[in-house]
Parts: C-alpha cells; sequence; structure tokens
C-alpha cells in the first residue's frame, strides 16, 4: 500500500482498529439499481489495496444477498479487514414492500447464525443492531448481543440510529464500539445530543450516507426523474419534487469550495466529515459506499484534503436550508426519537 496507505483510528475503547475511511457495501445489492459483478468485486480489492479496512454490510441488504457477495472477499483477506455487519431489520411476509424491526433474543440468535454462514466466517468483527425495536428494553438486546461476545461469535459490539440515552443505557450493560448513524452536510441532527453521549463514552462514529446518497456529489438532482424505478432514492422526499430542486441549489458553496481545491463535490464532502469529527474529539470512519474502483481512488483521496475556517464557515448553514426528511418515515431513527 505503500506511503499513500490511509491513516488508522481505533473505535471504541477496545474496538477494532481500521483506516479512517471504510466502505459501505450495501449499493452492491440493492437500493441503487443494477451491479456490474466484476466492477464491484474489483472495487473491493482496489479499497483494501488502499487501505480501507473496515467493510459494512447487514442481513437486509438484499436479504442476505450482500454478505454472500462479499463472502468470498472476506474470506480471501480476513485478517486484514474489519468485517462489519447488522442484525433487526426484516421484510414482513404479508407486504413484501415493508421492513419489519426486532430486537429479541430469539431472533438475534437466528440472524446471528444466518450471516455467519453467508458470510463464511467463524466471528464478526463489529456487530451491529440495525434499528431500535422500541417494544423491547434495549438492555436486553444489548444483553444478548454481549453473550455473543462471551461464546466468541461476536468481537465488538455497535448500535445504529440510536438517541444518546438509548446509547448510555447500552454502554451501561456493555461496551459499544461504534454507532452507525447518517452524518452528513445535509444531515445533522445527531449533533444536538447522541454525538456529544458517544464522545463522553469513548465510542467511535461510523456515518453512513456521508455523501447524502450521492446527492453531494451532483449525480443527480431528481430522483423521480432521472432514477430507476427500483432505486431506493425516489422514497426519500429531499430527493424528489420542490424538494429536490430546492436541496439542489444548496450545493453551490460546496462546489465553490471544490473549485479551490480542483477536487470534486463528494471530496469536499467526505472532507467535512472527517474535519467535523475532529471538532468533537472523536474517532469517525465513515462509510461512503460506492461500485466503481474510480469512486474508492476518489473518495479516499478527500483524506488528504484540509478545508480552511473560511471554507468551513461557508459550508455551515447547509443542512439547517434543506428540504424534506432523509425518510419517509423518521420514527425509526434516532432523531423521530429524541
Amino acid at each position: 500500500m505503500g506511503d499513500n496507505k490511509l491513516p488508522t483510528v481505533r473505535l471504541g475503547t477496545d474496538g477494532p482498529e481500521a483506516g479512517i475511511q471504510g466502505l459501505g457495501c450495501m449499493g452492491m445489492s440493492q437500493s441503487y439499481g443494477p451491479t456490474d459483478v466484476d466492477e464491484a468485486r474489483a472495487t473491493l480489492e482496489r479499497a483494501l489495496e488502499l487501505g480501507v479496512t473496515l467493510y459494512d454490510t447487514a442481513d437486509a441488504y438484499g436479504a442476505g444477498e450482500n454478505e454472500k457477495f462479499i463472502a468470498p472477499f472476506v474470506q480471501a483477506h480476513r485478517d486484514e479487514i474489519v468485517l462489519a455487519t447488522k442484525f433487526s431489520l426484516g421484510t414482513d411476509p404479508t407486504d413484501p414492500t415493508k421492513r419489519t424491526i426486532r430486537n429479541d433474543r430469539p431472533y438475534l440468535r437466528q440472524c446471528v447464525e444466518g450471516s455467519l454462514k453467508r458470510l463464511g466466517v467463524e466471528a464478526i468483527d463489529l456487530y451491529y443492531m440495525h434499528r431500535r425495536d422500541v417494544n423491547v428494553p434495549i438492555e436486553d438486546t444489548v444483553g444478548a448481543m454481549a453473550e455473543l461476545v462471551a461464546e466468541g461469535k461476536v468481537k465488538h459490539l455497535g448500535l445504529s440510529e440510536v438517541t444518546a440515552s438509548e446509547l448510555r443505557t447500552a454502554q451501561a450493560v456493555h461496551p459499544i464500539a461504534a454507532l452507525q448513524s447518517e452524518w452528513s452536510l445535509f444531515s445533522r441532527d445527531i449533533e444536538d445530543s447522541v454525538i456529544g453521549a458517544a464522545v463522553d463514552l469513548g465510542v467511535g462514529l461510523v456515518p453512513y450516507s456521508p455523501l447524502g446518497r450521492g446527492f453531494l456529489t451532483g449525480s443527480f438532482v431528481s430522483a423521480d426523474k432521472e432514477l430507476g424505478a427500483d432505486d431506493f432514492r425516489r422514497q426519500q422526499p429531499r430527493f424528489t419534487g420542490d424538494n429536490a430542486a430546492a436541496n439542489a441549489a444548496l450545493l453551490a458553496p460546496v462546489r465553490k469550495v471544490a473549485e479551490g481545491h480542483n477536487a470534486s463535490l463528494g471530496q469536499i464532502a467526505l472532507a467535512w466529515v472527517q474535519q467535523r469529527a475532529a471538532r468533537y474529539g472523536l474517532a469517525v470512519v465513515p462509510i461512503p459506499g460506492t461500485r466503481k474502483r474510480s469512486r474508492i481512488e476518489e473518495n479516499i483521496a478527500a483524506t488528504r484534503i484540509v478545508l480552511t475556517e473560511s471554507e468551513l464557515e461557508l459550508l455551515e448553514p447547509i443542512a439547517g436550508q434543506v428540504v424534506g426528511g432523509r425518510y419517509a418515515d423518521m420514527a425509526f431513527t434516532s432523531a423521530g426519537r429524541e
């Protein structure tokens, strides 16, 4: 990997050490249209060559197909990578368009065994509760997850989209290495209280969608007009109709900053996440998703961009002006329960 190898950071007090940028693998199997399988596999390999070591998947991505897809790569490089997957999201058998959320012990047991089998590994490095089932006390769920650590099936625990109080309750049961929540120039609700709790508890942050699902790269403006019928982004309010046009206008300062660095919009968005985290003294490993080697190279180059104070000030107001929620139903996010 040479001199350009990514620096590393430790997630959590005793959690895994990983390159300061990871790779979200979801889009290789679902949500963003057809995938060039050969290019996607080459992207996994190229990411590792450049120092990416945290690879993020979930049993919900493609109903287990994403775990199967990355399994050969995982097995070939088992000692070089940090493997993260998740449980709790499922599909309603009576309506495939609806998702279910379960955090109970029997379902957790079923899920972890399924993930281990599909991935072909003996242990998962970082195992997340994907979403919170409010009908199950979080201390019960984390207690059941801790049993998996004791049994050697899981090495470290993570939570996704939990509130500050939920994170504190969980940490009292078992150390939480990482919190995975959406964080970007367009989505900053976790700054209200969740990040403060993570800092206090020594929990690392793994921001998903740091590129705003591609919107921050300028690759599309209107999801309902430009993206395929099966593209997940057509269901998100901020990317459709009048909201999309209003939000596209907010990229003007990002373009201005990008021009000053001879960089892409996406690189500025990623650099912002890294520098924002540094202000909190927070260990952070963003996981932008891509299926192309060229994008991996572009994304990793963003870790070497340093934004000036004046540039950060120019970008500061953007999130407060975004129109539309990041999901049609925010009830399953930390912001929806704060």
